[in-house]
């Protein structure tokens, strides 16, 4: 079949036809926090946010006196004084008037749109450097405070490699476990995720008097995870309705001390198997997430969205890790 001589078609560029473009503009990219949803929120009164931490002492078996003993004052162990830097994360947005005034689609305000994206944004960023091998800085008129990630404040309950490259516990500024992480801990050779190695952490984190609760793995790590041997007759799948208030769907592995939902995180490193007890981590905020106008200088509006936090790790002997597991 042919078309009639000059019939006018689409192809002869009619300059009458509108353009199709939808009024709805489609992002896929993940916006879920599992980590900051799931810990504490707080406020800090200071950019050196400070809290002490203390512990029983071990139980004996040899508390035995006699009749008519005269007491003699014990040693007693003061408690351990930590803190963590705050730092400052934000967006800023500029927008043209011309690009406010014109007919858009899907978009009634470039700026408010901008500015929602932003907001999203920001807690992606945040998720990321809490959960990210980051030492506290405390910054000057020309570094910025960082405040120290989750990876570098667990230095008990933990599993590293031991061939290869050991590796090793990071450094704390006042020595011991006291003050904040101030020297990176050294990564060791990279190792498969086993039920194993997560079986040890657990076990380790019960005899510290841990309640065993989450374990926050990356994609790779989750999906090995889920292929260990005997999980599939001891797991469930539970939402966030379920009275264990896990912000995100995770599987549940039961083990000898307790259920631990397994839950993905796309913003962690894979090389960190974080074992949680939310209930002993918090972000504390000195400023919450604000947006601010800022001085308009010509013929456009300019916005910042900011935020000013630090992470609390209120007792890491309630957490363990998993470290220097492969990524792939």
């Amino acid at each position: 079949m042919t078309q009639p001589t000059n019939l006018f078609d689409r192809y002869d560029g009619s300059t009458a036809v509108r353009e199709s473009l939808s009024d709805v503009i489609y992002n896929i990219s993940p916006e879920e926090t599992p980590f900051m949803s799931n810990v504490g929120k707080g406020t800090a009164k200071q950019t050196y946010n400070e809290w002490q931490t203390d512990a029983l002492a071990a139980a004996s078996t040899s508390n035995a006196v006699i009749e008519g003993d005269d007491s003699a004052l014990e040693a007693r162990t003061p408690t351990v004084r930590q803190g963590n830097y705050t730092q400052i994360s934000k967006k800023v947005i500029g927008v043209s008037g011309t690009v406010e005034a014109v007919d858009k689609a899907g978009i009634k305000s470039y700026m408010a749109y901008e500015m929602a994206k932003a907001g999203s944004e920001l807690k992606t960023d945040m998720e990321s450097i809490l959960l990210h091998r980051q030492i506290g800085v405390a910054g000057d008129s020309s570094t910025a405070r960082k405040t120290a990630g989750l990876p570098n404040w667990i230095t008990n309950n933990t599993n590293l490699a031991t061939t290869g490259t050991a590796g090793v516990d990071a450094v704390f500024s006042g020595g011991g476990t006291s003050g904040y992480p101030s020297t990176d801990r050294v990564e060791g050779t990279q190792r498969a995720f086993t039920e194993v190695i997560l079986k040890d952490v657990v076990s380790q984190m019960w005899t510290a008097g841990a309640k065993i609760k989450m374990l926050m793995v990356g994609p790779f790590n989750k999906q090995a995870a889920s292929a260990f041997a005997g999980l599939a007759d001891a797991r469930f799948n539970v939402s966030s309705s379920r009275s264990l208030a896990i912000i995100a769907t995770a599987d549940v592995y039961l083990s000898d001390f307790g259920e631990l939902s397994i839950v993905p995180n796309r913003f962690q490193r894979e090389r960190d198997g974080l074992f949680l007890d939310p209930e002993f981590i918090k972000v504390d905020y000195l400023r919450d997430f604000r947006t601010e106008d800022l001085a308009k200088t010509g013929d456009s509006t300019k916005k910042q969205m900011l935020v000013e936090y630090s992470l609390c790790v209120k007792n890491e002997k309630a957490l363990g890790l998993a470290a220097d597991l492969t990524a792939s």
